[in-house]
């Protein structure tokens, strides 16, 4: 029998260390946290494991269609478009997203402070979260992992501009750029323009080329682009001096 010590044992088990693969990758430090709270609440009766279940499946099936119907109709009609700025969460509701009763089964939002930020001609909205990744889940869906880096939640707010060029969004200089910071209670959404190309196209037509890049200002709809492709990248070495 070999020595538990010995060089051979060492060997072998760096061998077998290097070439049999983990079950489950290691899990971070958040994810043992929700899981202990998510067992505690369970244990506590707050809610149940099914309730879990439920809402975990509904918030995964959650997508930006309704956020693109509310900005095509307020596209279409100017009355719509000024309650979507002036009480956003009227405007949510009139597309079947309501903030205190998103799920439609009991479960409400922990926010009702939402903001449907309008684009013009001389301002464009982007969003982020530097802190963490707070984002209009009720009405936008799950967020993207991008959104969620910290690369992209320092960098917008310090070099808005290259930031967005490397999602191919070239803006000309004499557009304002307005970065807006959610937060844990407050959450934003952008209204782009307009794009030229679509006059007497449907309602339906219209939300087809509004995509979740554009709800989160980092893509402008343009006709015939329905997806959130990015369709060209630049490096950002050097973002302080990029142009």
């Amino acid at each position: 029998m070999s020595d538990p010590g010995s060089d051979h044992h060492h060997d072998h088990d760096h061998d077998h260390a290097r070439t049999v693969k983990p079950m489950v990758d290691e899990i971070t430090d958040f994810e043992v946290l929700e899981i202990a709270l998510r067992e505690l609440c369970i244990e506590k009766g707050i809610f149940t494991a099914e309730e879990h279940r439920r809402f975990t499946e509904f918030a995964e099936q959650i997508g930006p269609t309704p956020a693109a119907r509310l900005v095509a109709r307020a596209w279409l009609d100017p009355e719509f478009a000024e309650l979507a700025v002036n009480d956003s969460l009227a405007a949510s509701k009139a597309v079947g997203v309501d903030w205190l009763e998103p799920t439609g089964f009991g479960t409400p939002s922990d926010f009702v402070a939402f903001q449907i930020l309008a684009d013009t001609p001389t301002v464009h909205h982007v969003i982020v979260c530097a802190l963490c990744s707070c984002y209009p889940r009720p009405i936008l869906g799950n967020s993207p992992e991008w959104y969620r880096t910290p690369n992209y939640r320092r960098r917008l707010v310090r070099w808005p501009r290259q930031v967005l060029a490397e999602f191919g969004l070239y803006l000309p200089d004499d557009i304002e750029v307005r970065v807006e910071d959610s937060n844990q209670k407050h959450r934003f959404m952008v209204m782009p323009m307009r794009p030229d190309g679509t006059d007497g196209w449907t309602e339906d037509q219209l939300a087809e080329i509004i995509t979740r890049d554009c709800l989160i200002g980092v893509a402008l709809p343009k006709p015939g682009v329905t997806t959130n492709a990015i369709v060209t990248r630049r490096p950002a070495m050097h973002p302080g001096t990029a142009g």
